[in-house]
């Protein structure tokens, strides 16, 4: 069975970059984005993930990937 994975807590360490400066940058409130960091999200939200790849310039698939 596939799943989606998400990898933010790999980018933000890759860039030497904390959950609170990225809550920061985004104007996504620090438990959000914890929920991200540690994978716990149910229900993905686009505008979210948009300002995520925004702030840390990078692709929807540097934060997503997919499991099968």
């Amino acid at each position: 069975m596939s799943s989606i994975r998400l990898t933010l807590k790999e980018v933000l360490e890759q860039r030497g970059i904390t959950r609170y400066e990225l809550s920061q940058r985004t104007d996504i409130k620090y438990p959000i984005v914890d929920k991200y960091y540690k994978n716990k999200v149910i229900r993905y939200d686009s505008t979210l993930l948009l300002k995520m790849c925004v702030a840390l310039d990078c692709g929807i698939e540097d934060l997503i990937e997919v499991i099968r």
